[in-house]
Formats: C-alpha cells, sequence, structure tokens
C-alpha cells in the first residue's frame, strides 16, 4: 500500500469530516476495539432495534436521513448532555440510523484518530441464515500485518453467524463473512450464488431492492466509497436509474467487481475508472428513496 494512498484514507472526506464538532470529541483512542466499542453505542438501527418501542418519538425516524458525520454528532451532543464517550448512552440518546450511520462514525473517528480507513458496501449473511443481506462495514488499515480489515461498527462481541453459529469478530471480520458488492457481483456471474438471496430484506417489497440490480447498485456505491464521496444506502444516479441494464452494462459492472472484489483494490485504477465512467459518479444531485417509505426524492450534496 502506498503512503499516498494512505494518507488519502486517513484525511478526512466532506462527509466524515466532524467540523464543529471536532473539539466535542476530544482526545480518541488510538486502537480500533475502543473506536469500535464507541461507535456501537451511537446508533439504533431503525428497523432491527425497533426504536417506536423503545420510547423514541415516531418523528425521529427522520434522523435515519442524516447523511454527515458533523450533522450525526451534533445530534448526538443535543441527546445527551456531556463530554463524548462518557458512558452507555440509553436508546433514546442514540442517533435512529443504520448500518451505514455506525460505520460512518466509526470512520469519522478512526480518521480523526490518525487512522486510514473507508467504507465499504456490500452484503452480510451474518444477519439471517439463508440470506445475504444489504449492509455496509468499514476498512482499517492494519500497519502491523500489511493490510486492510473489515470492521463492522455495528455489532457487539457476541454475535453469532445464524448459518453456522460461529462468532463473527466484529474487528476483523472474514471476508467469506462479509461480501464486498464485487465479490457478491462476480460469485453470481460465475453461478456460486443465487442473486435472488441477494436483497435489502425478504420482507421489503420495493422494487430494485433484490438480486440484480441491487448488487449491481451495491457495486456503484462502494466504488462511490472508495473514492471517498459516502453517499447513503438509498441513494440513486447515473447507471443505477436505467430500466434495464445494456450488454455494455454488464462489461462495466464485470470490471468494476474485478477491481474492487479484493482486500486491496488498486486505488490508482479506482479512481481513473470512477473518473473516466460519468455514468458511475455521484453528481450534485441524486435521487434518494425513502426508507420509511415515502417517495423519492431529488437531494443536492453539500
Amino acid at each position: 500500500m502506498r503512503n499516498e494512498d494512505l494518507a488519502f484514507y486517513t484525511a478526512q472526506s466532506p462527509v466524515t469530516d466532524p467540523g464543529r464538532m471536532s473539539a466535542w470529541l476530544g482526545a480518541l483512542p488510538s486502537d480500533i476495539a475502543a473506536l469500535q466499542r464507541l461507535a456501537r453505542v451511537l446508533v439504533i438501527h431503525y428497523r432491527a432495534d425497533s426504536p417506536l418501542e423503545e420510547g423514541i418519538a415516531p418523528e425521529r425516524l427522520a434522523e435515519i436521513d442524516t447523511r454527515y458525520a458533523e450533522a450525526m454528532f451534533s445530534r448526538l451532543a443535543e441527546l445527551r448532555e456531556g463530554p463524548f464517550g462518557a458512558g452507555p448512552r440509553q436508546p433514546a440518546e442514540r442517533l435512529v440510523g443504520c448500518c451505514r450511520d455506525f460505520t460512518i462514525l466509526f470512520v469519522s473517528l478512526a480518521r480523526a484518530a490518525g487512522i486510514p480507513a473507508r467504507a465499504r458496501v456490500g452484503f452480510a449473511p451474518y444477519f439471517l441464515a439463508g440470506f445475504n443481506l444489504d449492509h455496509e462495514v468499514a476498512e482499517v488499515w492494519e500497519a502491523a500485518t500489511g493490510r486492510w480489515r473489515l470492521v463492522d461498527a455495528q455489532l457487539g462481541d457476541d454475535h453469532r453467524d445464524p448459518n453456522d453459529g460461529e462468532r463473527i469478530d466484529p474487528l476483523d471480520v472474514g471476508r467469506d463473512r462479509f461480501l464486498v458488492a464485487g465479490e457478491a457481483w462476480r460469485r453470481c456471474r460465475g453461478g456460486e450464488a443465487d442473486p435472488e438471496r441477494f436483497l435489502v430484506g425478504p420482507d421489503v417489497d420495493v422494487p430494485g431492492t433484490r438480486s440484480w440490480p441491487y448488487i449491481a447498485h451495491n457495486l456503484v456505491q462502494d466504488l462511490a466509497n472508495l473514492n471517498k464521496v459516502e453517499v447513503l444506502l438509498w441513494d440513486y444516479w447515473g447507471i443505477m436509474l436505467r430500466e434495464r441494464f445494456e450488454p455494455g452494462d454488464l462489461e462495466l459492472f464485470d470490471r468494476l467487481a474485478d477491481l474492487t472484489a479484493s482486500g486491496d483494490p488498486d486505488l490508482a485504477q479506482l479512481r481513473q475508472l470512477y473518473a473516466a465512467a460519468p455514468e458511475l459518479q455521484v453528481p450534485a444531485t441524486v435521487t434518494s428513496g425513502d426508507p420509511l417509505g415515502g417517495p423519492p426524492r431529488q437531494v443536492t450534496l453539500a
């Protein structure tokens, strides 16, 4: 890994920059385990954690669309007085969010602590037996071993895969456990996996949220994250807005999957592909779905 690549992922992006909330964060630990423990108590998942049953007001569900880390930290400061990281937070003191928000907050903290980190979009088979659910985790650079390590900021220490009962180490998730979108695409193209098993959730009946269209969606989102444009999981743009894919699109997806499937993708090639393919680039305005069931919206990015 080149030093300039590590520097790229150590610097904050416009999304992960804590901005005016940096002083509130204070001095941060420099080890990944401590940062993961900090991040995993900052968010209550809008579906998996049943926030309404925890006494959270329905209007607070709109926090799921909080896009930028600075706004997330600002909301967390409002929800509980006192310094950042001062003991565990009650459910009502957490931001309503999803896996993406656990990840963005962890990446923001890691970068603020001087650790190269980035967000990865893909699928996790360790939540629901027989299915690969839409998921986002972090990758951090481990200098001692010279590798990128997958960190799931949402998981507790005792999470077990329902398929085989094996414990998932949230600080070093196996790449056979979490599949980055490129690896999911390659497995399905090669007949090793069933694309119908890759989805947001078996109970989600929304067009485009399962099988090939959604694997492609996550593939493009993963490219954006690797270029440090960390979007919401329900953002759509460019090639993702097409009603059907053309043969040339499949060739582009195959190339993109080959570049992103490994644990150490070539950043120079990724940036070159991103710059050369307008249909893959995140535009100034994206179409953003509403996870709460409302109509899609046009959102102009900062």
